[in-house]
């Protein structure tokens, strides 16, 4: 019982029990719902978001968000796409993209940690930057022709299923097992919980911090690279608006935009739990244009829920603190 009781605290547990509501739900409300094509797509399409949500996990535990990582995933893709078709090969071309995310985040890391200006203004301004330097590079225009090997990266099947899902799961794994598990990826919770007795405590916050921003830069990478190679050709409005599912799916997963909450496989339910909302609203017939309006009201809810935890356990702290004074 004590086990149980210990489960049902869990986030994780409230999510996925939500997520296994509406997959219920939807089985009796559409035919079409359980079906092997719909469950593909379905995981396809999140499959881009849950890549960056490993990382952004992460930076989000640290206390610190990355608002520029859609923009990323264009100038990434555009880039990566550009070389190919100047006769780089595929294997070189992809790890350019990838290391041109990880500069990325090296730039927004170094400018947040050493600088310290705030990562919203610092990662708004990347979003804008490199957003235009996808269009400069692009000339505006989709970036297609890049050969079948290449194409293969995002279009190749395991026992049926697009490689894009096999990443985003076996990444889940991995991330979710170093956050819980690893020593220095955990220091993540004490940043996030309190900086100042991190940094006492002989932490080295900065580094730490840069290396998020680099993780969540090279994953954003080889999503932009993923999604390319998915499409077949590198689009200029790649990623527009991805951070902000990006964010959202990973604070309904239990992140706490105070820092110091947050797991991997909590920003994978909470990235299933957009994916189901907006599939069971297409399939269902209702207006595409509703489905931005859903995301920003599943945030908006998302944070009120976090600071209702966060009002609920400063009142417990502060009883137990009167409790013990008496």
């Amino acid at each position: 019982m004590n086990v149980i009781k210990r489960m049902t605290k869990q986030r994780e547990f409230m999510i996925f029990a939500i997520v296994l509501s509406v997959f219920i739900m939807m089985s009796f409300a559409s035919p079409y719902f359980l079906g092997t094509g719909n469950m593909l797509a379905l995981l396809l399409g999140l499959s881009i978001e849950v890549l960056i949500a490993v990382g952004m996990t992460n930076l989000m535990v640290a206390g610190g968000f990355d608002m520029s990582v859609g923009s990323v995933v264009a100038f990434t893709g555009a880039m990566t796409a550009l070389l190919i078709t100047r006769g780089l090969p595929v294997v070189l071309g992809v790890l350019i993209g990838i290391s041109i995310g990880a500069l990325v985040g090296l730039f927004n890391g170094f400018i947040i940690a050493k600088i310290g200006i705030n990562p919203f203004v610092t990662t708004l301004a990347s979003l804008s930057l490199f957003r235009g330097l996808t269009l400069i590079v692009s000339k505006g225009q989709n970036i297609s022709g890049l050969g079948e090997t290449f194409n293969a990266i995002g279009q190749y099947k395991i026992l049926g299923i697009q490689l894009p899902i096999w990443y985003a799961l076996i990444l889940v794994v991995i991330g979710d097992i170093l956050l819980r598990k690893s020593r220095f990826f955990r220091q993540n919770y004490y940043i996030g919980g309190n900086e100042k007795a991190a940094r006492l405590s002989g932490i080295d916050v900065d580094k730490i911090k840069i290396l998020n921003y680099v993780i969540v830069g090279a994953l954003a990478g080889f999503a932009g690279i993923v999604m390319t190679s998915r499409l077949g050709a590198a689009a200029v409005t790649a990623g527009t608006g991805l951070e902000l599912r990006v964010i959202t799916a990973v604070i309904i997963g239990g992140a706490s935009l105070q820092g110091g909450e947050g797991t991997v496989i909590g920003a994978f339910l909470g990235s299933l739990l957009m994916a189901l909302i907006t599939n069971a609203l297409t399939l269902l017939g209702v207006d595409v244009y509703w489905q931005t309006f859903v995301i920003g009201a599943t945030l908006l809810i998302a944070v009120l829920i976090d600071r209702a935890g966060k009002m609920r356990k400063e009142k417990n702290e502060r009883l137990a603190k009167e409790a013990c004074k008496s």
